[in-house]
């Protein structure tokens, strides 16, 4: 049996097939295209099928953005991703859609001890709900519920619910971004964008002075936030290095929220692109103090296991075990 997998984001779009051999999945083929350089995923997908020939008899793709009856409008490129329209393209009977969170929580299943590093041990509650926060194009949270012998995954747009403030200093980051913004989500300050919209607001606020060789580092850059968070923990840019302390300590803090409102005693897990490349930075006391700074509740999320994801590949396994799962039952 033959599965296509998809994790399309809003910076790259990644395809893989599995084969299935038993109760296990073979990665047959993995390839990944810059998303905004297609007018939509359909050319994509196509391109892949053609190159492999496989015959795919499940095809499960895990999209950034909301999923509602087998379609998406995605968050971060204007694209509308269809199941029964690339069904019908490509000649796959069984093509499902799911939120590329969603995808990712399916894959936590299959990561190894290797795949994962410990921010904090904690003490879960056997069967207690899970989380999962994603920064990376833009900022993804997910939810998992004990089914008696397994983990179920649902998805949110959590990243997109209002920023909340803790310090005078990010209410007036909040003021500043409304003048762009109109509405301030946390996707705003915690994704790629969001930490480059950081650091412009301490530059623009006097908060520390840009070198002239960082300006021209920056503008040489579609995505500057790679450059700041790289000079950040060079140490090279004390600006660069206060817009990664205030980035993650507001993930540390959204981390915790989500915590909370899932009562995510089993665990929360970091995933997306941004947090293994600055693993240093959230290994050090920043962004757990964030964490579990919640009052009366601090206590409760110091018993919160809090793991990162270092498998960037999770959201394409996730995808193809859902399919797996899929076909076991047909």
């Amino acid at each position: 049996m033959m599965i296509l997998s998809g994790d399309i984001g809003g910076t790259n779009t990644r395809l893989a097939l599995f084969e299935i051999e038993g109760e296990l999945l073979k990665p047959v083929a993995v390839e990944t295209f810059p998303s905004r350089e297609f007018q939509s995923l359909n050319p994509i997908v196509r391109s892949f099928i053609y190159k492999y020939k496989p015959d795919v008899d499940y095809a499960c793709l895990g999209v950034a953005g909301p999923v509602k009856s087998g379609r998406s409008e995605t968050s971060n490129l204007s694209w509308v991703v269809d199941a029964l329209q690339l069904s019908t393209d490509l000649g796959i009977k069984n093509v499902e859609l799911i939120n590329d969170l969603e995808a990712s929580a399916y894959g936590i299943a299959l990561l190894d001890p290797k795949d994962i590093f410990v921010l904090n041990d904690g003490v879960p509650t056997p069967g207690g709900n899970a989380a999962l926060i994603s920064a990376g194009t833009g900022l993804g949270e997910a939810g998992l519920h004990w089914e008696g012998d397994h983990y179920q995954p649902f998805p949110s747009e959590g990243g997109h619910t209002d920023f909340a403030p803790r310090s005078e200093l990010e209410v007036e980051l909040l003021l500043y971004l409304l003048k762009q913004y109109g509405h301030v989500s946390f996707e705003r300050v915690l994704s790629g964008p969001g930490l480059y919209n950081i650091y412009k607001f301490l530059r623009d606020t006097g908060r520390g002075k840009e070198p002239y060789w960082l300006t021209e580092q920056i503008h040489q850059q579609d995505d500057p936030s790679p450059v700041i968070s790289r000079v950040a923990l060079e140490g090279s840019c004390k600006l660069c290095v206060k817009a990664l302390d205030l980035f993650v300590s507001i993930y540390g803090s959204e981390a915790g929220n989500l915590a909370l409102k899932l009562m995510a005693t089993g665990g929360v897990y970091v995933g997306g692109g941004i947090a293994p490349k600055i693993i240093q930075k959230l290994g050090d006391s920043t962004f757990m103090k964030a964490f579990v700074s919640k009052g009366r509740m601090q206590s409760l999320l110091e018993l919160i296991p809090v793991r990162l994801i270092l498998n960037d590949s999770t959201a394409l396994l996730g995808a193809a075990r859902l399919a797996m799962i899929r076909i076991s039952k047909t």
